[in-house]
């Protein structure tokens, strides 16, 4: 018993049965589980921030992909009125090349027959005259020149 350390002990053990009959571990206990609550708190703000971020990122992806769906589609549509409109242009050059021939063609045809009507004026002219001419050196005075009238005007008729 006359050792320091022993009597050192036996303080020792009697303060910490006086501290916990006093309450001094309740406060040391309570104040653990204040900062227990206060990590589970700080964790449980923790998970619903991260299942929120979790949340806004499914958001923001289903918004890129029906961007990105909605940008093909343009495309799609894009190439589509392009390909509508070329075969357009080429339907409308394809029409106005055959309203061209066609206008052409027409305007090939009306001087054909107005040569064709020319050539056939100018025939029968000319076989008027020949007539006149064999007429009047067959036929001499009045009667014949009567006659000569009389066969200009049936020939002129039946030619024109």
């Amino acid at each position: 018993m006359a050792n320091p350390t022993f009597w050192v002990l036996v303080a020792t053990v009697i303060f910490l049965a006086m501290a916990v009959k006093m309450g001094a571990l309740k406060g040391l206990t309570g104040a653990l589980d204040a900062r227990g609550e206060l990590v589970a708190r700080e964790l449980a703000e923790a998970r619903r921030l991260r299942h929120e971020a979790e949340l806004l990122l499914a958001e923001f992806e289903g918004k890129r992909k029906a961007a990105e769906a909605e940008a093909e589609a343009i495309v799609a549509n894009a190439k589509d009125e392009a390909l509508r409109l070329a075969k357009e242009a080429e339907e409308k050059l394809a029409e106005f090349v055959t309203r061209r021939t066609k206008s052409a063609e027409d305007k090939i045809a009306q001087a054909e027959t107005q040569a064709t009507a020319e050539v056939r004026a100018a025939a029968a002219e000319a076989a008027t005259r020949a007539a006149e001419v064999i007429l009047r050196g067959q036929v001499a005075g009045k009667a014949g020149a009567d006659l000569i009238a009389a066969g200009l005007k049936d020939v002129r008729a039946k030619l024109n």
